[in-house]
């Protein structure tokens, strides 16, 4: 298995594969559309990146980190598909991410997330990732917690 830079010809991927866990969990909402239909306008041009783990011919998992403000960049859309779901391929993504957020000089990552995913939550807490308070108006309806790693 080896990991990817983003490329388009891994758009429709990166698409399904969130699409997978938030039917499984939740609910699309707009928002989630939007950036998954379009990543290259919504978090490639603003200066994001998104890596995928390939095997063999086969897309099987990936993370984006979207820009927020100048050296802070949301960790979001993180999706394993369930055949390959135990085989810490999160963990290899989320050691490859922090690496390139660490070269890239970025200072602080920050997650959304949901309890229900105790999984995921276990990974960024594992990482660093603490929990703050997260606002009101956050981006997504289905969050409760927020977390963030400061890098630098």
């Amino acid at each position: 298995m080896e990991i990817l830079s983003y490329s388009p010809e891994y758009a429709e991927d990166f698409k399904n594969l969130n699409l997978e866990w938030l039917k499984k969990y939740f609910w699309v909402e707009p928002h989630d559309e939007e950036v998954l239909g379009h990543p290259d306008k919504y978090i490639i041009a603003p200066g994001g990146t998104i890596f995928f783990v390939k095997d063999e011919h086969k897309i099987v998992a990936t993370v984006a980190f979207m820009k927020m403000e100048e050296g802070v960049y949301e960790l979001t859309k993180m999706a394993v598909t369930p055949v390959y779901q135990g085989k810490k391929l999160g963990q290899k993504l989320m050691e490859h991410g922090l690496k390139f957020a660490k070269n890239e000089g970025w200072d602080q990552l920050i997650i959304y997330s949901n309890r229900k995913l105790e999984n995921a939550i276990y990974i960024y807490k594992k990482y660093g990732f603490k929990e703050i308070p997260i606002e009101e108006n956050n981006p997504y309806a289905r969050g409760d917690i927020k977390m963030k790693l400061n890098l630098s």
